[in-house]
């Protein structure tokens, strides 16, 4: 424990601290995935036909949606296509061209080295992909190296599918914010994951083994899981305990 001249607890220094900046909107490459900001004339039908393929249920823990027509849908891309925060990208498979899913940074504080993840919305296509995990890591992997300490990812508390995801790629679950928001009429509490700067350097190794092309068969199927490489750094950092919620 680290005490001041006062003898009062205080928190580790962090030496030559500077702010993160804030995250150019560019485009991220890499594993056949791109991660490019969000266009509507070139993404928006792509992602209307790519959500389309969903009866409506993706878009329960959102606060929009889901959109009666194509022409209310490009509208909210372009509402959020000009927003700065959150700062909105379209994911791309790199091999076919095609838009198949959203994803923004939000909440980003440069002064204190805080971004969050969020606004996922993975189409059927993208859902359980080896695409899908490549987005994450490469918007992940830009933030970290951006020189942000602390990467959020949040969700509505019933969003089970949204907590398996974080845990599985290795965030540490924090808690519940209850009665955090009122969304679409409804109470919601927010569950808080996150990962940090130093526990980076293994995720990273851990990812880009899950991610390596000799991982997958000619099917596409995986031959290691990537939740079994990042539930051993979990219990490494935290004495064995494990760190998710009974959901």
């Amino acid at each position: 424990m680290v005490l001041n001249e006062f003898d009062q607890p205080v928190g580790d220094l962090v030496p030559n601290w500077q702010p993160a900046p804030f995250p150019p909107h560019v485009t991220l490459s890499g594993w056949d995935c791109r991660v490019e900001p969000l266009n509507p004339a070139a993404h928006g039908a792509a992602l209307w036909q790519a959500f389309s393929e969903d009866s409506g249920a993706l878009w329960t823990y959102f606060a929009e949606g889901p959109f009666a027509s194509q022409a209310d849908f490009l509208a909210y891309l372009a509402q959020r296509a000009a927003a700065n925060d959150p700062q909105f990208y379209a994911i791309v498979d790199a091999t076919s061209g095609l838009a198949l899913g959203l994803a923004a940074y939000l909440r980003i504080e440069p002064a204190v080295g805080v971004i969050e993840v969020g606004y996922l919305h993975f189409s059927p296509a993208l859902q359980g992909t080896r695409l899908a995990t490549a987005a994450m890591v490469l918007m992940m992997q830009n933030a970290f190296a951006l020189g942000y300490r602390r990467y959020e990812w949040k969700c509505n508390a019933l969003n089970a599918p949204s907590r398996r995801a974080a845990l599985r790629l290795g965030f540490q679950f924090e808690g519940v914010f209850r009665q955090a928001r009122v969304s679409k009429g409804r109470n919601r509490d927010t569950a808080w994951f996150s990962i940090l700067d130093g526990e980076w350097p293994a995720l990273s190794a851990v990812y880009a083994r899950w991610l390596a092309a000799d991982n997958f068969d000619a099917a596409g199927q995986q031959r290691l899981a990537l939740s079994s490489l990042t539930q051993s750094i979990d219990r490494e950092l935290n004495n064995g305990v494990r760190t998710d919620s009974p959901l």
